[in-house]
């Protein structure tokens, strides 16, 4: 059925943030090489990772939307969650176990740092870099929010790729900041110790944002109910179709951001044969169609409010 008009704002921030990422990155390195700054190198890694991570999230966006076929009938959108997921294990993996291993090796072996100069110059424009890349994607955000916080929007979204861009870039501009005073610290006391801890501030940082994306996707992946409006949207929509005595309840899936499954238990009037129930439940299908309800497969039970309130309770069960 229909999806929601978000895939194109998705692809701007991602490619906002690709942009940024593969330019700084190739700053952060130059400054590395010229520098020697472990923490310069550290941050120089990090923002390679960001950027093979915004390939991977463009990826996943352009697989999920492929439309279902024999082999996967209700769709691709789960694709976008798996790669998130591997963006969340690149983060840690890659990003914070460089950054610890850099860090560790500057503090057991520190070094004098060259100019610092150069290191200030590329921080500034790294900063104003990930700066614009963080303000679109918390704008993106904040769009979508409405009056939840911001992490109970995170916690409560279905699309994890402007909240990985924002997590990222906020990332990135914490190790920014921690990169500049781990330079500064070396130069005005003469221990070089101090980029090294840096370096391991960053790796700390990027660790827990990698468990935090790593969590949410994880959950995603396994598979979550839609948002309790869409429940109350689906409900609403059916039971106005002729036959229907009442709606019971839904239980859903998240398939994908824009993509849901949706289980409907009802109730029909007495005296219908089987005919008219099945076009009953195509006038549903189709109402639900109508309202541009993001649904790729609408399932009816016909079923007493009794056996649905005993359904609710054995769930309520196994959650305990």
């Amino acid at each position: 059925m229909n999806h929601y008009p978000m895939a194109s704002e998705n692809k701007l921030v991602v490619y906002a943030a690709l942009a940024a990422n593969v330019g700084i990155a190739v700053a952060k390195f130059i400054a590395a090489a010229l520098t020697g700054s472990s923490a310069m190198l550290s941050e120089g890694v990090h923002s390679l990772v960001d950027s093979i991570n915004e390939i991977l999230l463009l990826y996943g966006l352009r697989r999920s939307h492929r439309r279902p076929d024999r082999e996967h009938p209700l769709g691709y959108g789960r694709e976008l969650y798996f790669w998130s997921f591997i963006v969340a294990l690149l983060v840690l993996s890659l990003g914070a176990g460089f950054s610890l291993y850099e860090g560790v090796g500057r503090i057991l072996a520190p070094e004098p740092l060259g100019d610092a100069t150069t290191n200030y110059l590329v921080l500034g424009i790294a900063a104003l870099f990930e700066g614009s890349s963080w303000w679109l994607s918390l704008r993106s955000v904040r769009r979508r929010k409405g009056r939840m916080t911001y992490f109970e929007a995170f916690r409560g979204s279905k699309d994890p790729t402007t909240f990985t861009v924002l997590f990222e870039d906020s990332a990135a501009l914490l190790g920014l900041a921690l990169a500049a005073l781990g330079v500064w610290l070396s130069h005005a006391t003469g221990d070089a110790r101090f980029d090294g801890w840096a370096s391991v501030g960053i790796s700390v940082v990027l660790a827990l944002a990698s468990v935090l994306l790593a969590r949410e996707s994880k959950a995603l992946l396994i598979g979550e109910s839609a948002h309790p409006h869409l429940l109350q949207k689906v409900c609403s929509v059916v039971s106005k179709v002729p036959g229907v005595l009442s709606v019971n309840g839904s239980l859903t899936h998240q398939l994908g951001p824009d993509q849901v499954l949706v289980a409907i238990s009802t109730e029909f009037e007495d005296g219908l044969t089987t005919a008219d129930i099945e076009d009953c439940v195509r006038r549903m299908e189709q109402a639900a169609r109508d309202a541009k309800l993001p649904i790729v497969a609408l399932f009816v039970k016909p079923q007493t409010p009794e056996r649905w309130r005993e359904r609710l309770r054995e769930l309520d069960g196994h959650e305990a």
